[in-house]
């Protein structure tokens, strides 16, 4: 028999989400966020020569420039005031995130709940403006260095340039946390996942005008179509796929009456790190290409145009390089978000147990075993999916926009948005069932 949870699922359709007023509300607030977020990747960076800086930009779009632009909508390759974007706010995170594991008195303040969280998360707006600020800067100075890009260099535009730039990303932070709580799905994602998406039509044109240029065969065009469904869908079977550890509680009394012991299940997700392994790889990877990329090839040392030949797209020692640090990110970051011991320890807390294994320690290392062991098969994953576009690139010479990091943030941020949804949905049938039944139990009593 279905349970009411699955029944409610079932029956969700247009007539209940005309009703959902709420949902509607948050729909709206963020199409609304979004919006004046696509609104600043357009507004230009005052003191720029926007042609003097495209041409540069083109230069130097194969590099990390190229992926941040990516990720900002845009806002870089036009030096827009979001051009920074989200991104200093992502790594300080991810630091804290790091810190959290390493620094004592802030793991303490993890375990303490909200009021914890809140002052980590401070803490990350504080790391955030410091990034943002480094960051910024030598955007600044690199304007300046470029040829006829910035019309007044000096110390009057780089302070500009670091209050513009450090004001859009936190702009972009304070915005992110708004669609948070006032809108629906998680907000930074959504930032990421509308900049990204933007990109998708121009992608598209230019492969229809090469396929009409005759640049590109039509079959070559079709299987490129095949091959984005194919990873799509290869990418939400693996982002869904958890394995589930069987949780059992003991029988309790209460009173006179003797309880059954419940069961539950401990998710533990195939692909713990998400899409932070490929995107810590490829900007290592790209970052010694995209230095180069500002200065004379003639004055570097033979060894270094070596190496930079061998790290480009499509050589041998970029792909082993590129999939062995995915492998190891990938690692490494489900050991800062997911900590065996302190799952252990809530479950003795609770008094709940895996069965054949005994509270503690014996339990924090079977999780830890499992967890490894999914881990390897999602770094795997990982791999497979971030290399083929690089095997389309070298193979074709055509680049695959909707592939590897983009493809899995588009196609998780999408699986999270409607999973909230379907959630609102349910909480919203379920708020319209229990009145109804207040109502019938009103009728009855009278």
């Amino acid at each position: 028999m279905a349970s009411a949870a699955e029944q409610l699922a079932s029956n969700l359709n247009f007539a209940a989400f005309a009703k959902a007023e709420d949902l509607k509300k948050r729909i709206w607030f963020t199409l609304g966020a979004l919006l004046v977020y696509r609104l600043g990747t357009y507004i230009p960076m005052p003191g720029i020569n926007p042609d003097a800086f495209a041409q540069a930009f083109q230069q130097q779009s194969g590099g990390v420039l190229g992926m941040f632009n990516m990720f900002a909508g845009g806002a870089v390759e036009r030096m827009a005031i979001f051009a920074l974007g989200i991104m200093p706010y992502i790594s300080a995170s991810i630091i804290m995130q790091l810190l959290t594991s390493v620094v004592p008195s802030l793991e303490q303040l993890k375990k303490e709940g909200e009021q914890g969280r809140k002052v980590i998360n401070q803490y990350t707006r504080y790391g955030t403006v410091l990034l943002a600020t480094v960051q910024a800067y030598g955007i600044a100075v690199g304007l300046e260095g470029g040829q006829n890009i910035v019309a007044d260099p000096g110390w009057f535009f780089r302070i500009s340039a670091v209050i513009t730039l450090l004001g859009g990303t936190m702009f972009l932070m304070w915005l992110g946390e708004q669609i948070t709580a006032r809108g629906i799905g998680n907000g930074i994602s959504l930032i990421i996942f509308s900049g990204i998406v933007a990109g998708l039509p121009s992608a598209i044109g230019g492969t229809l005008e090469l396929g009409r240029t005759g640049a590109m065969s039509t079959g070559l065009i079709l299987a490129i179509i095949i091959l984005a469904i194919v990873v799509i869908a290869v990418i939400v079977f693996f982002e869904r796929a958890q394995r589930r550890l069987l949780i059992q509680y003991p029988k309790r009394q209460v009173g006179n009456r003797m309880f059954q012991g419940d069961t539950s299940h401990l998710p533990l997700k195939l692909n713990t790190a998400g899409v932070i392994p490929p995107i810590f790889a490829s900007s290592l990877l790209l970052l010694p290409a995209t230095v180069a990329g500002f200065t004379d090839a003639t004055q570097l040392p033979g060894w270094a145009n070596t190496m930079l030949a061998t790290l480009g797209h499509g050589q041998p020692l970029y792909m082993i390089l590129y999939a062995g640090l995915i492998v190891f990110f990938a690692f490494f970051y489900t050991a800062i978000v997911f900590n065996p011991k302190d799952t252990a320890d809530q479950l003795k807390k609770h008094s709940g147990f895996i069965p054949g294994y005994r509270p503690g320690e014996r339990t924090a290392e079977y999780i830890d075993y499992v967890l490894t062991r999914i881990t390897v098969v999602g770094a795997i994953y990982l791999v497979l999916v971030c290399l083929l576009p690089e095997f389309l690139i070298s193979a074709t010479g055509v680049p695959f926009y909707l592939g590897g990091t983009s493809l899995l943030i588009v196609v998780s941020v999408t699986l999270d948005t409607v999973a909230q949804i379907q959630g609102h949905l349910i909480a919203h049938q379920y708020e319209g069932l229990i009145k109804k039944s207040k109502l019938r139990g009103g009728k009855r009593g009278r």
